[in-house]
């Protein structure tokens, strides 16, 4: 059954976003007290490099904008996941939708991490889990990513994460005084669907030692 994806509908999900878990991360609401975990990498010029909103000046900056999604939340308005190490509970970056094409049943999907933990495999970790909620709760159909020329590191977590390269458009976002080239990955349901199924085949296997 194909679910119609509405404005109520997506109220009903995220007003009370849920947490989700992985082997490594817990990805719940942001809260006004991540402040300084989310300072810690909303400042950094490296961070925002590649996004469209700039470092964050101070700490009370980064409080405000945390007040701001709480209320979001509470609108249903907001789809984005704090990251979390589970063990710590440190916030370490943020991992979500970015919005939703209601009348194609669609989604595009964003994350933020710190840099001091890049290269561990966590955002894979994060942008699967993230998929899977948006194909098997959501019942999307299509699930894309962005990101602009010269962010190499975020194309290749969109491949690790099964999306495919779709195009580049040229120019075709004004950001900070200047055009910036974005390109397009994309994950279709069934395609999704097929790996894990295929994933699933392999691990029945037995070890083959060549």
């Amino acid at each position: 059954m194909v679910i119609t994806m509405n404005k109520h509908f997506l109220y009903n999900i995220f007003s009370r976003i849920p947490i989700l878990e992985t082997e490594r991360l817990t990805l719940r609401r942001m809260r006004v007290n991540d402040a300084e975990d989310m300072f810690d990498y909303a400042r950094r010029a490296d961070v925002t490099r590649y996004l469209t909103w700039d470092c964050h000046a101070d700490v009370l900056q980064t409080r405000e904008y945390l007040k701001y999604v709480e209320e979001q939340y509470e609108d249903g308005e907001f789809y984005d996941w704090a990251i979390a190490l589970r063990e710590t509970g440190k916030m370490i970056g943020t991992c979500g939708f970015t919005s939703f094409d209601e009348k194609n049943n669609a989604a595009e999907v964003g994350y933020v991490l710190n840099p001091d933990y890049r290269g561990q495999g966590l955002m894979p970790e994060a942008v699967r889990e993230i998929l899977k909620f948006g194909f098997l709760r959501l019942n999307l159909h299509r699930i894309t990513a962005r990101y602009m020329e010269g962010n190499d590191a975020s194309r290749r977590v969109m491949e690790k994460c099964g999306m495919s390269f779709e195009g580049t458009h040229r120019e075709s976002m004004y950001i900070k005084g200047s055009y910036a080239t974005v390109s397009v990955c994309a994950i279709l349901r069934d395609e999704y669907l097929d790996a894990q199924a295929q994933r699933a085949e392999a691990e029945k296997q037995p070890f083959l030692k060549v």
